[in-house]
């Protein structure tokens, strides 16, 4: 169960899936959207790369502002259709092949057996581990040079100290958290409820708007480090050395409390771990792959790692 004590619980509803509304909000900025096209009138597309880069029929979008990455566009809609969230929102990037191996529906498969307090994620990443509290120390990881050599807006409150004030309301230090990389997730509005619209919308204000209204701005890469904290801190947040899983994997199939991969220093290209075993061979995500999506887990890292020879496009999510 949650911490929150000034918050309910939530009872999982026995309700059909059949019977629950479903959608997929993605943030776009210039990314081919073909592999979305025969779900198109389930998403809610969020594009920031301008008349030039927006998508095109049959496509439908709202456009914004090119600023705060992928996690600008995810607090936007929540806090905009905070009122008339879909029962599912699967939230995506414009391109996922380089973190899912899933066709579009399968992962509407596992979106839509999503029940309230829990987020699902994806393989063929696992989930990763954070615990860089007072700062990202880019200069300790060449993998992710693609952006800290960008021009990047910092931000003044360290990691802890936006942590503390949003997620643990205390001043509590956890150990670490555990986060889904690229931020591709699926969640009940309940999930999302837990939490007041005011809320949401003072951690967009606080992360994205104002000075922090920047097309590269730390905070995006915070958030996408502080959402499954955000959203179930019971199964994201690790508090101390001993509040760790006894189970490698919890029953959702993801690394379990404490036993996050963590990326380690001095590495040249960030491959992540691959999830396998049980998960990828579960029936939910046996794959039968799509034109569009990577032919297994490694031409998708070979593809990733290609990319950082490329050229550095603009940040759209």
């Amino acid at each position: 169960m949650f911490y929150y004590p000034d918050r309910p619980l939530y009872v999982v509803n026995p309700t059909r899936e059949n019977d629950l509304e479903f959608e997929i909000v993605v943030g776009h900025y210039n990314e081919d959207l073909s592999w979305l096209k025969q779900h198109r009138n389930e998403c809610c597309i969020y594009s920031k790369g301008g008349s030039k880069n927006a998508p095109v029929l049959p496509f439908t979008f709202t456009p914004l502002p090119n600023i705060g990455r992928e996690g600008h566009t995810f607090l936007y809609h929540i806090v905009n259709k905070y009122d008339t969230l879909a029962d599912v929102t699967l939230l995506v990037q414009g391109r996922i092949d380089d973190h899912v191996d899933l066709t579009v529906d399968e992962m509407k498969e596992r979106a839509m057996a999503t029940v309230p307090g829990q987020v699902t994620t994806y393989p063929f990443r696992e989930l990763e581990l954070f615990d860089h509290w007072e700062g990202i120390p880019w200069e300790q990881y060449p993998c992710w040079k693609r952006w800290s050599s960008m021009d990047c807006k910092k931000m003044p409150d360290t990691p802890l100290e936006l942590f503390q004030k949003y997620i643990s309301q205390s001043d509590r230090v956890p150990v670490a958290v555990g986060f889904a990389p690229g931020a591709i997730f699926a969640v009940r509005k309940e999930t999302i409820r837990q939490h007041s619209k005011d809320f949401w919308q003072r951690l967009l204000d606080k992360m994205f708007l104002g000075e922090m209204a920047h097309v590269n701005p730390e905070t995006g890469h915070y958030m996408e480090r502080f959402w499954l904290a955000l959203l179930n801190p019971n199964e994201y947040v690790q508090w101390d050395a001993s509040d760790v899983a006894k189970t490698k994997r919890n029953k959702h199939g993801q690394l379990a409390k404490g036993q996050w991969y963590r990326t380690p220093t001095g590495a040249e290209i960030d491959l992540g771990a691959i999830r396998r075993g049980e998960v990828l061979d579960s029936p939910l995500s046996a794959s039968t792959t799509s034109p569009d999506m990577p032919s297994s887990p490694e031409t998708a890292l070979s593809s990733l790692a290609d990319e950082e020879t490329i050229a550095e496009k603009p940040i759209g999510q």
